[in-house]
């Protein structure tokens, strides 16, 4: 059966709805017919017209909980034969044979959903297994994380097991649902390096669906404690597990947050100094005066008088004014490049300012912009926003 991948759809298309892309006549009547050919009794019917019925009104993660409502109460009561239920209408698992962005169907959640309600406290392992199976069809990584409150030494024992395991689905499940920071989810309440020993297994694995949530993890971690992400990829490297190219895109990825920042370590393992001998020797901008809505259009140009090209990662910094007097800040990326041996790298870029952008909200008044070499601020221009 065909993966659903929110990846692949376009939310910004007139009329999208992602609830009703993922749950609706069509998918549900494909769980139907699963679970009616899996247990004897189940009918399809009568389940398919309650389910489709109850959608009207909830949003997605509701939708996930009321078809879970819809299933239980056509299965067992007992945990140990709903689960044996659960396993036998699961479809064919992901196809084994990809390596990544192969998520899943959402309707397939369901056995996650009954193993937290039925078998956290009285069927532990019973329910563990269940997640074991229902992962490599759909990512259980929201189901895991109250077995990792409840029962947290158990349960990362089978993690460390499962960190080898030779579905990759799985391996996965092990970064992924032991993230501290992972969207969505229910919080842990694990420390958020206790995970470290895991990813040093799973740091080296051939997938990229599991270095990506590795890599993600790492970020999630250096925002509690960088020194040990810093510390950790040093030992990756010079473990020499992974292949060097997949290593260098998961450094870059697990240390996006403090690239940001400028943490000198961090930026030193990407080959960045900030003592590298470069200076802004230009700095403007095409007007000191834009209204909301127009383009801020920068340009900036460096230069270094060392005797070697100089590695530079060149952000750009816009200081936003708040009415309430508090400034808000946020960290653009503008260029990755060299400059020449005693010579100079020009750059441009055109930032629209926005006046509906969903992540913050501009307000007139006096604006600056920073230009930011190597996490090290080197140069500064203000503007004035107007209405």
């Amino acid at each position: 059966m065909a993966a659903t991948s929110t990846r692949r759809s376009d939310p910004l298309a007139q009329g999208f709805s992602l609830k009703d892309q993922l749950f609706n006549a069509d998918s549900l009547g494909d769980l139907a017919a699963e679970y009616s050919a899996a247990i004897p009794g189940f009918d399809a019917e009568d389940f398919h017209t309650e389910v489709v019925a109850g959608l009207e009104g909830r949003e997605l993660l509701e939708r996930l909980e009321w078809i879970a409502d819809c299933v239980e109460k056509r299965l067992a009561a007992d945990f140990v034969t709903m689960a044996a239920q659960l396993e036998a209408a699961m479809p064919a698992p992901l196809d084994p044979t990809l390596r990544d962005d192969d998520f899943g169907r959402f309707i397939h959640a369901v056995p996650g959903i009954l193993a937290v309600r039925h078998g956290l406290e009285a069927h532990r392992e019973r329910a563990l297994d269940l997640l074991h199976a229902a992962t490599q069809r759909f990512s259980m990584e929201f189901y895991i994380r109250p077995f990792l409150n409840r029962w947290p030494e158990e349960t990362m024992a089978r993690l460390r097991r499962w960190a080898e395991d030779e579905n990759y689905h799985v391996r996965r499940l092990v970064s992924e649902g032991t993230r501290p920071k992972l969207p969505w989810a229910k919080k842990i309440d694990l420390d958020p390096t206790e995970p470290l020993p895991l990813l040093d297994t799973l740091h080296a694995d051939p997938t990229r669906y599991v270095t990506r949530s590795v890599a993600n993890h790492l970020n999630d971690i250096a925002k509690f404690a960088p020194d040990q992400v810093i510390s950790r990829l040093k030992e990756w490297q010079e473990a020499d597990r992974q292949d060097k190219r997949e290593l260098d895109w998961m450094t870059r990825h697990g240390l996006r947050t403090l690239v940001k920042q400028g943490e000198p370590g961090a930026l030193a393992l990407l080959g960045y100094h900030q003592d590298a001998p470069v200076a802004v020797a230009e700095l403007a901008l095409a007007q000191d005066r834009l209204a909301i809505g127009e383009t801020l259009d920068l340009s900036v140009v460096l230069e270094t008088r060392g005797g070697a090209p100089v590695p530079v990662l060149v952000d750009y910094v816009i200081t936003f004014h708040r009415p309430n007097g508090r400034q808000g800040r946020k960290v653009f990326k503008l260029k990755q490049g060299l400059v020449p041996a005693e010579g100079r790298l020009r750059l441009a870029k055109a930032h629209p300012l926005k006046g509906n952008a969903t992540t913050f909200t501009l307000h007139p008044g006096p604006h600056r912009v920073a230009i930011q070499v190597n996490g090290k601020v080197m140069g500064e221009i203000g503007f004035e926003l107007t209405s």
